[in-house]
């Protein structure tokens, strides 16, 4: 059974807290963290079971050190802003703690994904014995799975592929 710590208590956030609640067997303690607590405490509020709520500032790879060191979770779930994935990883290297995140870095005054800012830490991750599991949410991540399965199973190849966005204009 695993602790972990979500930093991010938006729409995402409080999917990912609820997602968590419900299997106690794998998430056997969850705190969840943002910049904001009284967030935190509202989802905190509506799940069934014990979660414990902090404050941070994920920009603040201190404030996420001291955060880790007090929680020891075993996985930190990073459902926070883009641009706060670097300060989180760089936490999360300094405690020894696995990572995950849902949506790849992206500098705070320009929108430009790539995944090399990111990549970057792949080595010292790695020479570290953690894992960084990058980009996990829907798209890139389920899409990814998606795609593969079919080029696995249903075509030959595969030249392109649109994701069209369906959801009446709300992504909160």
């Amino acid at each position: 059974m695993a602790r972990v710590l979500i930093v991010g208590a938006g729409g995402v956030g409080q999917v990912v807290a609820h997602k968590c609640a419900q299997v106690p067997e794998v998430f056997s303690e969850i705190v969840l963290a943002s910049r904001t607590e009284k967030k935190c405490r509202q989802i905190a509020a509506q799940i069934k079971r014990p979660i414990q709520t902090a404050q941070v500032d994920a920009n603040d790879v201190a404030q996420m050190g001291a955060l880790l060191a007090r929680v020891k979770p075993d996985l930190v779930i990073n459902v926070a802003l883009p641009y706060q994935d670097l300060p989180i990883m760089d936490a999360c290297l300094e405690a020894g703690v696995d990572y995950l995140d849902t949506a790849n870095y992206e500098p705070p005054d320009e929108a430009k994904f790539e995944y090399k800012w990111q990549w970057a830490y792949h080595e010292r991750f790695r020479d570290r014995g953690l894992m960084a599991l990058l980009g996990s949410g829907f798209d890139p991540g389920v899409t990814n799975v998606f795609t593969a399965w079919l080029h696995k199973h249903e075509f030959d190849e595969i030249y392109e592929l649109d994701i069209i966005d369906c959801n009446a204009g709300d992504n909160g």
